[in-house]
């Protein structure tokens, strides 16, 4: 069994569900899933989990992640991306220093309501499947974070369009960010493109095609281990001895063995010949497995 990840470019026209199920058959191994969907018309970044790293996809889809984004104002579509079908086209000719002077209102802690077309579950159903069936349901706004946003390209005229890029944490929707800023300039707009570049310390730029992993001689050879990424997106404690037995039989860490400095968020633990053995958190009080791999 082959554990760890595989970072895939994904094409547009894909779902995430597609690119999961040929690095299936790629890899020969039915144990493979992802770690934050992508909509069909995006392209970029999918993060694979494979075999037992299935269990630490959850620390990569929690990191910050960066996308460079289009969007066309003056033009609303029924699923706010280029996908959808045009619901309302109206002229709304501004410059870019306005936009530039309604994006601060997007950065920080913002509340977002997520679009009816997106994997989002309610009452055990996703709301795509409800969309599909004509039906639109209430969505209850929620708080998402967006770090940073920067105009890279911007053409004016009646129905204006505008690069940006965008560093957000996870949950955030970039159709919904866009949708939201062309009601803030006094009209509508929709994603035409949507390209995701970086999710934690991992890039793009050393990601796979499934073209490229179809060349390879062997798509095993593209695993990224687990201790390669959780090291980019985690503090690590190492322990050894009884403490490094305990670890594998999931007991509780004695915090003095845990830097004050990583708090209460999740940290790797590594015995001394550098074995992930599990990821533990502290709630101040003990430190206790989230997941444990021995």
């Amino acid at each position: 069994m082959i554990d760890g990840f595989v970072l895939v470019d994904k094409e547009g026209g894909w779902t995430s569900h597609d690119v999961v199920a040929k690095a299936r058959r790629l890899l020969g191994q039915k144990k493979v899933g992802h770690s934050g969907t992508l909509d069909p018309m995006a392209t970029g970044l999918v993060v694979l989990g494979v075999g037992r790293a299935t269990r630490m996809l959850r620390y990569t889809q929690e990191a910050t992640k960066t996308y460079i984004a289009t969007a066309l104002f003056g033009v609303a579509t029924d699923t706010l991306d280029a996908d959808g079908a045009v619901l309302s086209r109206s002229p709304m000719e501004f410059e870019e220093h306005d936009l530039a002077n309604v994006i601060p209102r997007f950065i920080g802690t913002i509340m977002q309501v997520p679009p009816m077309v997106s994997a989002l579950k309610i009452d055990g159903r996703r709301l795509y499947d409800l969309a599909r069936e004509g039906k639109e349901v209430e969505r209850q706004a929620r708080p998402v974070n967006v770090a940073e946003i920067e105009i890279l390209d911007f053409a004016p005229g009646s129905y204006p369009e505008a690069t940006m890029r965008v560093e957000c944490g996870s949950g955030t929707y970039i159709r919904t960010l866009a949708s939201d800023m062309g009601r803030a300039l006094g009209g509508d707009a929709h994603l035409i493109a949507l390209r995701r570049t970086r999710v934690g310390s991992l890039h793009v730029e050393n990601a796979y095609t499934i073209g490229d992993l179809e060349d390879l001689e062997s798509a095993g050879s593209a695993v990224l281990s687990m201790n390669q990424v959780l090291r980019g997106e985690l503090a690590e404690v190492v322990v050894g001895g009884r403490d490094a037995l305990g670890v594998r039989n999931g007991r509780s860490l004695a915090l003095d063995l845990i830097p004050a400095s990583i708090g209460e968020a999740p940290f790797c633990v590594f015995d001394e010949y550098g074995e992930l053995l599990a990821v533990y958190a502290s709630n101040g009080a003990a430190a206790r497995p989230e997941v444990v791999l021995a």
